[in-house]
């Protein structure tokens, strides 16, 4: 699971215990869906949310959507079943609310086991409270079904007691460090939501900022925010080109017997062409899908 390339530029959760929106997403351009069992959703419909989005998964038509199923967190009276219940449907991965330590990491991994899940099914770990930050790394490594860290912006703003800018200033150590995290045990990382959903302008400039700081994509709330996650968080056209040309002279080189390429005076190593190669595979895979649609 680590390491795989695929993308997710716009990751939308939706309420599961709103089952039109359930519907509506089979036709959404996200890459993925998270549907929340725990934040979206009123204590009174626990039940009927964990019910219905079970329903919708096991109906399937999300197309190459990435599934994925937030559950509710360890002290919450619905996670065991969350849990079971995830383990044993058709998700993609369980996204894991708040987590602080490495070792609930392992616990619900062996949680996920005891209850049949499969062994390609990914978990997701939210980073949103002081601890979760500091433990970034721990949590990263603490298991091979671990794929991508999510960033909680709204929860770790208030748990710093920092004022909400628009540049984000008051989270920028959180943010680096959890990007630092995901790169350095091969995961993907994903940016936190932005609230505002009447500012379309500065929701433009966080994913810009998140893409410039590394994140492979942004979390949203709204369906009317996919467009530009997914322009944004894609590959550009000068980017592709340059892909190529990168991977086309270090085969090139190689072809000759030459042990370095040059491009443009700049020297081309084997970290340049690997990055290069998981770009366009990146891009490959936005085009297969944009001509699905």
């Amino acid at each position: 699971m680590k390491g795989i390339v695929r993308p997710r530029r716009s990751v939308l959760y939706m309420p599961g215990s709103n089952a039109r929106a359930l519907e509506k997403a089979r036709v959404l351009p996200a890459d993925a869906l998270v549907f929340d069992l725990e934040d979206a959703v009123a204590p009174a419909a626990k039940e009927r949310a964990r019910a219905l989005v079970m329903g919708a998964l096991a109906q399937g038509g999300y197309g190459h959507r990435e599934l994925v199923v937030r559950v509710n967190g360890p002290g919450a009276p619905w996670f065991r079943a969350d849990l079971a219940e995830a383990a044993r449907s058709s998700a993609h991965a369980i996204l894991l609310p708040k987590v602080e330590r490495a070792e609930f990491v392992r616990e619900v991994e062996a949680s996920l086991l005891a209850a049949g899940a499969p062994s390609d099914q990914a978990l997701w770990c939210m980073i949103e409270t002081p601890r979760g930050v500091l433990a970034a790394d721990a949590i990263a490594g603490a298991s091979q079904r671990v794929a991508c860290l999510v960033m909680g912006t709204s929860d770790l703003t208030k748990d710093l007691g920092a004022r909400s800018t628009t540049n984000r200033v008051e989270l920028m150590t959180s943010l680096g460090l959890g990007v630092l995290a995901a790169r350095a045990h091969d995961l993907a990382v994903l940016d936190g939501v932005h609230l505002d959903l009447a500012d379309q302008a500065g929701f433009e400039v966080a994913c810009r900022q998140g893409r410039d700081l590394g994140f492979d994509g942004k979390t949203l709330i709204h369906p009317s925010t996919i467009e530009t996650a997914n322009r944004v968080f894609a590959p550009t056209e000068e980017e592709v080109r340059l892909a190529r040309q990168i991977v086309t002279a270090h085969a090139e080189a190689m072809a000759r017997g030459e042990g370095v390429a040059v491009l443009q005076g700049r020297l081309i190593e084997a970290l340049h062409v690997e990055g290069a190669q998981r770009l366009l595979a990146l891009a490959a895979m936005i085009a297969g899908r944009d001509t699905m649609r």
